[in-house]
């Protein structure tokens, strides 16, 4: 077929795809590789990181109340103030805390923000350092503390806080946690301190089944 000389052939314009600037599989060597070099920052800590000051406050975590018990003592020994994250009761905790240890109200706080470990440090972490806490006494069950202090150390340590954990026996109620369990919620600190969020169904989909977290968390 002819073409008339003032008409030029139509062409088809190819639609642009326009593709994400990151990929799942980019966006989870992104944040892999900062969780690495944090944990490469916290591992050279020693060469850097300056000696706290003496222990300022009580942070005890809840789930059993013989963690609460053991921060009373403490609290009432040393004079330090406590937080309480996702404890008991209020009526049980004033009653502990003011009736039985003779504690003044100003003395303990109660947070109930906590869904979990991880969320115990994030709810928490950034009204600490506005307080200008560098070191804190972590208190929870000996069967919780690898996880609870690797979280910590992780979340609180990216504020410039300090955590001495005084572990609490549970003798016959102990349950050990798997490393799975404890390096995933590892992974998920990491995570927030990269992202600001808890990343942890992103994590489930995406990271390797052994650093993934299990369980409730």
């Amino acid at each position: 077929m002819a073409v008339s000389p003032g008409r030029r052939p139509s062409r088809r314009r190819r639609r642009r795809i326009r593709r994400p600037l990151l990929r799942p599989r980019g966006l989870a060597a992104l944040l892999l590789s900062g969780a690495f070099g944090l944990g490469l920052l916290w591992l050279s800590r020693g060469w850097w990181w300056p000696l706290p000051p003496p222990p300022q406050m009580i942070l005890v975590l809840g789930g059993d109340v013989a963690r609460e018990q053991r921060a009373a003592d403490l609290a009432a020994r040393q004079g330090l103030p406590v937080v309480v994250s996702g404890g008991s009761n209020p009526e049980y905790a004033h009653w502990l805390f003011e009736q039985r240890q003779g504690l003044p109200s100003h003395q303990v706080q109660l947070d109930y923000r906590a869904r979990d470990t991880l969320s115990n440090f994030t709810s928490l972490v950034d009204d600490l350092r506005r307080a200008r806490i560098r070191h804190a006494l972590l208190v929870t069950s000996s069967d919780h503390m690898d996880r609870a202090l690797l979280v910590g150390r992780i979340v609180a340590g990216s504020r410039g806080i300090h955590l001495t954990p005084v572990a609490v026996p549970c003798a016959a109620r102990c349950q050990p946690e798997g490393r799975r369990k404890i390096w995933g919620d590892g992974a998920r600190a990491a995570l927030w301190v990269v992202s600001g969020r808890d990343l942890r169904g992103w994590a489930a989909a995406h990271l390797p089944p052994w650093l993934a977290p299990a369980g409730d968390g």
